[in-house]
C-alpha cells in the first residue's frame, strides 16, 4: 500500500500564519509605513479567511518587497524572522503529526499558497524535504523580480501545482493507494475533496461544517 501525505502550512502545521507574520516583520523593520501596511495586510488576511481573496492582487502586494531588496538582505531578515517569529509557532503536536506521517507515508509534502522564499526554511525546520508553494520569479542574477512563475498554489491551483510536482517526480495521483491532506481552511476544499482521506485541522467555521456534513476527521491540533 502506498501513501501520499500532504500538509497545508499556515494555521495547520504552524500555529499561526507565516505570510501574515512576514508582513508584520517587514513593517517592524521599516520596510513599509507600518500603520498603512498592517492595515492592508490585515484586510488581505480577512479576505483570505472569508474565501474572497483576490490572489493576483495579493501576490503583487506580497512579492513587491522581495523585488525592492537584495537577496542578501532578504536572507538576513528571514533568518531573524525564523528565530523571532516562526520557531514559537512550531508546536510539539505539529512535529509529532509530521513524524507520524513520515513513518507511514511513502511521500510527504507541504502544499501552501505562501511563496517559497518565506516557506522554504519553515519546511526545512519541520524536516519535510518536499515543498509545493507559490513560486516567486528569480532573475538571472539571483534577485527576485516581484512576479511569480506558474499558477498560484491557491484554492484549485493547489491541485494543479501538486500534479506538476508529482510529474516532476515521475509519479501520478494514481500511483498512491491512499492520499491524505491536512488543512484548516475553506480555501483548501478543492484539494481536500481531491484526496481519499481529507483531515480538517482546527478548521474555520465553513470547513468545520463541511467536515461534519461529510464525516471527515477533525483534528484539534492546538486545542
Amino acid at each position: 500500500m502506498t501513501r501520499l501525505a500532504l500538509f497545508d502550512l499556515d494555521n495547520t502545521l504552524l500555529c499561526g500564519d507565516s505570510d501574515f507574520e512576514w508582513g508584520l516583520f517587514l513593517a517592524s523593520k521599516g520596510v513599509h509605513d507600518r500603520e498603512a501596511y498592517e492595515a492592508q495586510n490585515l484586510a488581505f488576511y480577512d479576505a483570505y479567511k472569508a474565501g474572497t481573496l483576490d490572489i493576483e492582487v495579493f501576490l503583487q502586494f506580497q512579492l513587491a518587497p522581495l523585488a525592492r531588496h537584495s537577496r542578501q538582505q532578504l536572507d538576513r531578515w528571514h533568518e531573524q524572522f525564523m528565530r523571532e517569529h516562526i520557531r514559537d509557532l512550531i508546536t510539539p503536536a505539529a512535529r509529532d503529526l509530521v513524524q507520524k506521517e513520515q513513518a507511514q507515508s511513502d511521500l510527504v509534502a507541504i502544499v501552501t499558497a505562501t511563496n517559497r522564499f518565506v516557506t522554504g526554511p519553515i519546511a526545512q525546520a519541520f524536516g519535510i524535504p518536499h515543498l509545493v508553494a507559490t513560486e516567486p520569479e528569480v532573475a538571472a542574477n539571483g534577485e527576485f523580480t516581484g512576479k511569480i512563475l506558474g499558477p498560484p498554489c491557491f484554492q484549485a491551483g493547489k491541485i494543479t501545482c501538486v500534479n506538476a510536482w508529482l510529474n516532476c517526480l515521475g509519479q501520478r495521483w494514481e500511483d498512491f493507494d491512499t492520499t491524505v491532506f491536512y488543512s484548516d481552511s475553506l480555501n483548501d476544499l478543492p484539494l481536500l475533496m481531491r484526496v481519499s482521506h481529507p483531515v480538517a485541522v482546527n478548521p474555520d467555521p465553513v470547513l468545520r461544517a463541511h467536515a461534519l456534513e461529510h464525516h471527515w476527521p477533525i483534528c484539534e491540533l492546538y486545542a
